[in-house]
């Protein structure tokens, strides 16, 4: 088995540090989808109709660019993919990772942090984006990050 990856968006913190406990407890690499322009307070303002989260969110075309791309991707069979809820489904700037790599035969574990919703809905929009991929059952992981991850893989 080669070493998985843990690729995440984190707009606040929250979902870096489950990103984090994820990858030290399966010994993954980390990636962090990093948007090219910076998320401000206001632009993540979802109470904001003209805020850029709610414009991008509005918009299911949207594809916000990420700064660094992640490199060297075909040496991964297992990526977690790590994200907060927003508007019920996953960021878009997580579709622009997802729609910017091959992911074919690859197993997908989706993790997402939230302040009341659940991932089912966004569990299946990635699948739409990434139709390719073997996707295994993802969860909220406001807790238990480390011991969730380890129980996926089997360790």
């Amino acid at each position: 088995m080669s070493k998985p990856l843990v690729a995440y968006f984190s707009a606040s913190g929250v979902t870096a540090r489950a990103a984090g406990e994820i990858a030290q407890a399966v010994g993954a690499d980390l990636y962090e989808i990093r948007p090219a322009e910076p998320y401000t307070r206001a632009d993540l303002n979802w109470m904001d109709e003209r805020s850029r989260s709610t414009l991008e969110m509005n918009d299911p075309a949207c594809r916000p660019a990420i700064a660094e791309p992640a490199e060297h991707m075909e040496q991964y069979d297992t990526v977690f993919v790590g994200f907060p809820i927003w508007w019920y489904v996953e960021p878009r700037i997580v579709d622009t990772f997802l729609e910017s790599h091959d992911f074919s035969g690859k197993t997908l574990i989706p993790f997402a942090t939230s302040g009341g919703s659940g991932i089912g809905k966004a569990e299946r929009s990635l699948q739409e984006h990434c139709p390719g991929a073997a996707w295994k059952r993802g969860r909220l992981v406001n807790s238990g990050a480390a011991a969730w991850a380890k129980s996926v893989l089997g360790l």
